[in-house]
């Protein structure tokens, strides 16, 4: 099985494309034009064993809100595209990953029913060139796109770099482990028949 898509959205404010596989080595080509972003998001491909190539134009000019969150959106639907119809996989992940005195809590189900619960108190208004407040941003947008809920929490906070870039790499754990086959999974881990 193939599991790769591509994902492109332009609107006035953006113009994305995404291309991703869910079966990579870890490989990201990033270029969203916030330096800091691109940090996270080549650290999401690297633990999550997932190939990534994003090309980002947005209003920067502006500033970086809808760059960040049409990211986010992008991104979902390609996971949601490189998914299918779910079949044999886990459909549950979870991480709990250290980043020096950080600590970050990241559960998964890709259940078809999009749900956000983050918790993060970031002491700093930026973080490089990108704004904190826009982490949760771009995690909603994920998690509504792709179709996921999303439990992201930091249990132990302290720098500001360390919480964010916890964050990315317990979400690309806990991925890799939701969207990973089963052989014990015949069609889809559910009850009902289908995960939608």
């Amino acid at each position: 099985m193939v599991r790769t898509a591509k994902a492109v959205r332009r609107t006035k404010e953006t113009d994305i494309t995404a291309e991703l596989s869910l079966d990579g080595s870890g490989t990201g080509d990033i270029s969203t034009g916030i330096g800091f972003f691109d940090h996270m998001l080549e650290g999401f491909a690297r633990h999550g064993f997932f190939d990534l190539t994003l090309r980002v134009k947005g209003d920067l000019h502006v500033d970086c809100h809808h760059t960040v969150e049409d990211t986010g959106i992008v991104l979902g639907t390609a996971i949601r595209e490189a998914l299918s119809d779910k079949r044999g996989i886990r459909r549950y992940g979870s991480c709990l990953l250290p980043m020096d005195e950080t600590l970050v809590r990241c559960a998964i189900d890709l259940s078809g029913r999009p749900y956000l619960c983050f918790s993060a108190d970031f002491t700093a208004d930026r973080v490089g060139d990108m704004d904190t407040e826009l982490f949760r941003e771009f995690f909603y947008a994920v998690s509504y796109s792709a179709g996921m809920n999303l439990h992201l929490k930091v249990l132990e906070p302290g720098n500001n770099h360390h919480m964010a870039e916890a964050m990315f790499k317990a979400f690309a754990r806990a991925l890799d482990g939701a969207s990973a086959p089963d052989p014990r999974v015949a069609d889809v881990l559910s009850t009902k028949g289908r995960l939608e």
